[in-house]
């Protein structure tokens, strides 16, 4: 008799523990939950540490994967649709207006919102104008992580 009530006393212990384990991660995960904006902001710094990194280094293949399609570009100019396009586009994305490469060693991030980061570069024939800054690199959070999504001129 006794070895039946020890093994309920047992069986109960052990179900205490596995729901008190349950609970604990689901608390862990909501509070984890409610700081999507840490998150979200390290999560650019990791992106943008490898996108800067891939500009830089002129990876085209890895910058492609870092974007999202399709990418788009100052008015007038057409989207860019996909990544045999990005590709063929490249030069014109990241050394038209502005040398991307160079701007992108010593510029910082500019935050709009959570969702979204801005960096701006002067012309490329100007390079060291960091008060006429209008080449706007945007970048968005998507389902995906993540992504270069436009490129601008505030000027026009």
């Amino acid at each position: 008799m006794i070895k039946g009530t020890v093994k309920a006393s047992e069986l109960n212990s052990f179900v205490s523990v596995r729901v008190i384990g349950a609970q604990t991660w689901l608390a862990g995960a909501l509070i984890l939950l409610s700081f999507p904006n840490a998150f979200a902001e390290s999560d650019f710094s990791i992106f943008w540490q490898k996108f800067k990194f891939a500009v830089v280094a002129g990876n085209k293949a890895k910058v492609a994967e870092m974007t999202k399609f399709p990418l788009s570009m100052p008015y007038g100019v057409k989207a860019v649709r996909s990544k045999g396009d990005f590709s063929r586009r490249y030069n014109e994305i990241f050394k038209g207006e502005a040398n991307a490469a160079q701007c992108f060693r010593s510029v910082d991030p500019h935050k709009e919102s959570d969702g979204r980061y801005e960096i701006y570069c002067p012309f490329k024939e100007t390079p060291d104008d960091r008060e006429n800054a209008p080449i706007r690199f945007e970048f968005e959070l998507t389902k995906a992580g993540w992504r270069f999504v436009g490129l601008d001129n505030i000027n026009e």
